[in-house]
């Protein structure tokens, strides 16, 4: 299993060219807990890396070296599992330590009310993290008065893993979350985000539409 890991990650790295040293591996392998029913769980250092081996995985199961396995329709529009070898791998990213901006105590957040709106994305640059970034515009809101008085959130912020690298820039994506008010408590800058995951209630998602 271990050699098997270690195989995929070669494959991946020479067809993308991603360095050795930007792969990880974790899980039950690299713990060395796996059973022959374990998974390879992979990780890619920095957001421009994953975007190659994205493309580079997509290319590979095109032409028959890898295949796709999807459970649900987020799986889908993720494309984040396949199989290598009959074995089932997952991939995701981890950032950077450059691609680190926040700073612990600088912004100070308040939750103001559960919202539910449809919206469209506007970049995508940190959606393949967690928490997953989306920047959004062109909002429709389900329940009229909820985005009124300018709390318009900037931002969807999900803390759930499964809603990362949902959708792309120019996707609409219908959200559930709880609306924060974020205040920069050096310069008194605020801003409005939405944040999924909360726990304050089951139904709080991002699903990708159709356009």
């Amino acid at each position: 299993m271990q050699k098997m890991s270690l195989n995929l990650v070669d494959l991946l790295s020479t067809e993308s060219e991603i360095g050795l040293e930007d792969f990880g591996l974790h899980g039950s392998v690299a713990l060395n807990m796996h059973t022959s029913k374990s998974d390879i769980d992979l990780v890619v250092y920095g957001a421009k890396n994953f975007r190659v081996l994205e493309a580079t995985i997509n290319r590979l199961v095109e032409n028959g070296k890898l295949s796709y396995k999807f459970s649900n329709r987020l799986d889908a529009c993720r494309r984040y599992k396949g199989k290598y070898l009959n074995k089932v791998f997952m991939y995701n990213a981890i950032r950077r330590p450059e691609e680190i901006r926040g700073e612990y105590g600088k912004l100070q957040y308040d939750a103001v009310t559960p919202v539910e709106f449809t919206c469209r994305v506007q970049d995508d640059a940190e959606a393949m993290f967690r928490p997953a970034t989306y920047r959004i515009g062109d909002y429709d809101v389900v329940e009229a008065g909820e985005l009124s008085e300018g709390k318009v959130p900037e931002t969807v912020v999900s803390m759930i893993g499964c809603y990362r690298n949902v959708a792309r820039r120019g996707e609409r994506i219908g959200v559930s979350g709880m609306l924060e008010r974020a205040k920069n408590v050096e310069t008194g800058q605020v801003f409005y985000q939405v944040v999924v995951g909360t726990a304050i209630s089951e139904e709080e998602h991002i699903w990708p539409l159709q356009n």
